[in-house]
């Protein structure tokens, strides 16, 4: 049967009057919808938002990087070299060498030094992690320039006493002074300051990025001629020596598909120089995948577990519905009486589970959109409400009416106007 506007019109004001004929009903009846759609929402607002943040986390690694990193064997006795004064482990300024001069796919290689080292300016310490490196390290690792410029090549090869802060180390250290031109003392060298930049990470000792608040910026040959490669720190109250060259390489890939066949090439050089596993590789290319992998599981389950809530909803409908036949049973007689047809009787019973899907989609999508909001303000976690999940969440509850309440119209539509007459 075809409905005309007028008609279907019609249709819906009479099943909104039938609805608020008991009000508190409907009402219950559409909690069950309002909670599933605003689940859901929430749900996958939270999940999108964590999967964001870690995918964006890794994705500042360089998506076109290879990360290497020195690792401390966990057998001291068998698995690294001794001496009576330090032990020796890590990656090697060869592997650096050999790594850019064997790998063709590989076009940059950035050796990196980590240090921690007192600061002082004037009257004001802080202890710094000094990132020995070269001047392409500002090129693998996007930093913004606050002030002044980064390192260059000539200053590595001048062996040059310059230093690049982090904004938060410039704040901490120089306070309001001037900080462009200071000179700053590292470990009892001076340092000149050229440049600020700023960290992106949110914390001193953040493990996922190449960097952190509290560093400084020195050019890696200065660095070895100065400080050396042997270091000391403290450990359960213990003094330890160690010998480490380098505490990491970052390697770049020219095209992004070479860099799995890249990094296998790079784990090959350093099984054969190597003859412990001192070393970590890290593709953060590889990450990236398996997180986004994570992240549509992750999206799947928490929509199913709030799909739950739906049923719930759309078993309510069903249950209002055969009620309001039963209740309705004398009317329906009558207007199948005066001849009303059968898919007409069906279509009002469906237009009256519709509506109540269709108020409690909005009112949910309304609840969905602010419980995210909420979970940001106090818990501080980002969340990321998507179109996607605003129509997904909405035309299942349109879908749960329909289904949910067809049972009922059918059976409605069925029923025998002389019985349906003489029903009290």
């Amino acid at each position: 049967m075809k409905l005309s506007p007028t008609r279907l019109r019609r249709d819906v004001e009479l099943g909104v009057k039938n609805l608020l004929l008991h009000k508190l009903r409907s009402a219950l009846t559409m909690l069950g919808m309002v909670f599933g759609v605003g689940s859901v929402i929430a749900m996958l607002a939270i999940g999108e938002g964590a999967s964001r943040e870690a995918l964006e986390r890794i994705r500042k690694l360089g998506s076109h990087n290879i990360m290497l990193a020195s690792k401390k064997p966990p057998e001291e006795g068998n698995s690294q070299k001794k001496t009576a004064w330090f032990s020796i482990y890590g990656l090697l300024y060869a592997d650096a060498d050999r790594i850019a001069e064997t790998v063709p796919a590989i076009d940059k290689v950035v050796p990196i030094k980590a240090i921690v080292k007192p600061g002082r300016f004037r009257n004001r310490a802080q202890d710094l992690r000094v990132v020995c490196t070269t001047h392409e390290w500002f090129d693998l690792v996007k930093r913004e320039v606050v002030a002044g410029r980064t390192m260059t090549a000539r200053d590595t090869r001048e062996f040059a006493s310059v230093a690049v802060l982090t904004e938060w180390g410039a704040r901490k250290l120089l306070a309001n002074e001037h900080a462009l031109g200071e000179s700053l003392t590292i470990d009892a060298q001076t340092y000149r300051v050229i440049g600020i930049v700023r960290s992106e990470t949110g914390g001193a000792d953040a493990s996922d990025t190449p960097d952190s608040r509290t560093d400084v910026y020195i050019p890696l040959a200065s660095a070895r001629q100065r400080y050396g490669d042997v270091f000391f720190r403290r450990t359960n109250g213990a003094t330890v020596r160690e010998k480490v060259e380098l505490h990491e390489i970052i390697a770049h890939v020219v095209e992004e598909k070479n860099v799995e066949p890249a990094s296998k090439a790079v784990r090959r050089i350093l099984e054969t120089s190597h003859k412990t596993e001192d070393y970590a590789i890290s593709v953060p290319l590889q990450l990236l995948r398996q997180a986004e992998a994570t992240k549509r599981t992750f999206s799947i389950v928490l929509g199913a577990i709030a799909g739950i809530s739906l049923l719930v909803g759309g078993i309510g409908i069903m249950n209002i519905m055969l009620a309001s036949v039963t209740e309705r049973t004398r009317e329906i007689g009558i207007r199948r009486a005066i001849g009303a047809r059968r898919n007409q009787i069906v279509v009002q019973f469906l237009i009256e589970a519709l509506v109540l899907s269709v108020f409690g989609g909005l009112v949910g999508m309304a609840l969905g959109v602010g419980i995210p909001a909420i979970v940001t303000l106090v818990a501080k976690m980002p969340t990321v409400v998507t179109f996607g999940s605003l129509v997904l969440s909405f035309g299942i509850s349109v879908g749960v009416g329909i289904g949910f309440g067809i049972y009922p119209a059918i059976r409605a539509s069925r029923l025998d106007p002389i019985v349906a007459l003489r029903y009290e």
